[in-house]
């Protein structure tokens, strides 16, 4: 029995038109807020606000840099901004987990487990489910081509049958 793997996982539904549900929300929350401001501050501060703030709803549903989508790198620059910035480095302290690693390990997780990336991972899946279609139309063929030749094995053998 087979079964269809998806391919394209990474694409997310459009929900309401071109939109997907991520980008309508953050649009539809820019344009709520802009609609508040606009509503109850006056009109020379709500103006420099609403920039900001559809500006900023727009970034969130459409930007994206070095392929990863703003919210992300907008969470990562603000991580690096409130954790810790003393990096050191102790040639010593690597040398004290090593030992400490080797001393701990047990003889069950000595087993080489490979480690696999999303992209190892696709690529594989895809090589397989490939490979699987290959092997069964192969199998196809050599079973057609083996009925092909009895039905010519078994009209020689009526023809050529002695009388």
């Amino acid at each position: 029995m087979q079964f269809q793997v998806p391919q394209f996982i990474e694409v997310e539904d459009k929900i309401f038109g071109p939109l997907t549900l991520k980008q309508a929300i953050y649009i539809g929350g820019g344009g709520g807020l802009a609609f508040l401001i606009w509503r109850f501050l006056p009109k020379f501060v709500a103006l420099p606000l609403l920039g900001v703030v559809i500006g900023f709803a727009v970034a969130l549903a459409f930007f994206k840099i070095n392929g990863r989508p703003f919210i992300v790198v907008l969470e990562s620059a603000i991580m690096h901004l409130v954790g810790p910035k003393l990096y050191l480095w102790r040639p010593d302290y690597i040398k004290k987990r090593k030992k400490k690693k080797e001393k701990s390990i047990s003889p069950i997780s000595q087993v080489d487990i490979p480690n696999l990336s999303e992209h190892k991972l696709r690529s594989l899946a895809w090589s397989l489910d490939i490979n699987e279609n290959l092997q069964n139309e192969r199998q196809r063929s050599l079973q057609t081509m083996a009925q092909d030749i009895n039905t010519a094995l078994n009209k020689t053998e009526q023809i050529y049958r002695p009388l």
